[in-house]
């Protein structure tokens, strides 16, 4: 991994650097990210997404020039109880590609997910070509489990992606 970032819990007071970050790579993840409309790009609206408790979040933030946001993974659509799932997003910015990074914060999200959530179960998915990201996924122990037709919308159309999963550990749930 680039030894000048460093990969860390997401926190209520980086919504700004959040959307400077996502501002700046909207170009570089314009081909794998759905349309977002303007707002999306600004503090107010990032705030409102960090604070929504159906998610966890997590920040890779450069050291070497100021901490700025360079990366997030995202756990979302947490569901406890007997399924201890949830899906996984994340992105890279785009000048800080091919150096482990992506590697790294998956591991990071899948140590979290299992020690401190309890998680079961984490779900990606990727759309058919985007090579880099299975690479990552596999490197990380996610199986290949299926093929969604026409799942996400990008780019103006309807795409197809392929389903990932990694089971975390075999525990039972703690129901209490």
């Amino acid at each position: 991994m680039d030894v000048s970032v460093g990969i860390r819990a997401g926190r209520d007071g980086d919504a700004g650097a959040l959307a400077e970050a996502l501002a700046r790579n909207r170009a570089h993840m314009r081909a794998t990210e759905p349309y977002r409309p303007e707002r999306y790009y600004t503090a107010e609206a990032q705030a409102e997404r960090l604070a929504d408790g159906g998610r966890r979040w997590f920040a890779v933030e450069e050291t070497d020039e100021g901490e700025r946001i360079v990366g997030a993974a995202i756990l979302s659509g947490i569901v406890r109880g007997p399924f201890q799932s949830a899906s996984l997003g994340y992105w890279v910015d785009g000048r800080r590609t091919g150096r482990g990074i992506a590697g790294a914060l998956v591991a990071e999200v899948l140590r979290a997910s299992r020690d401190d959530l309890g998680l079961h179960r984490i779900e990606a998915s990727t759309l058919l070509d985007n090579h880099a990201s299975q690479r990552v996924l596999a490197r990380a122990g996610f199986e290949r489990i299926g093929h969604a037709p026409r799942y996400l919308h990008i780019a103006g159309e309807w795409r197809d992606h392929l389903l990932f999963q990694r089971i975390l550990h075999d525990r039972a749930p703690d129901l209490a």
